[in-house]
């Protein structure tokens, strides 16, 4: 087990820690499905900015769950990326 391995180990020993990871989780789902839906169109950021018409520091804070887009913007996406957009509670 490396380094990382361990630490996380550690840190999912932590009720609390473990409360938070669950709490953010839907802002990495968002992250990780924009990541895989522009890479299987193989795009960069900035290429995607471009066709959406917004900025590529918007796309990276996106990617990098440091903020929660809006509906409006998630439905411009799949629009630009060809992919329909679903959304579940389960």
């Amino acid at each position: 087990m490396d380094d990382l391995e361990k630490h996380k180990t550690l840190l999912m020993r932590d009720a609390e820690f473990r409360k938070a990871l669950r709490e953010i989780e839907p802002e990495f789902q968002v992250a990780r499905a924009l990541i895989r839906a522009r890479g299987e169109k193989n795009l960069t950021q900035a290429q995607l900015a471009k066709k959406l018409g917004t900025k590529q520091s918007v796309l990276s804070r996106v990617e990098n769950a440091k903020t929660v887009p809006t509906i409006s913007f998630l439905k411009r996406l799949a629009n630009v990326l060809g992919v329909s957009l679903q959304i579940r509670f389960e």
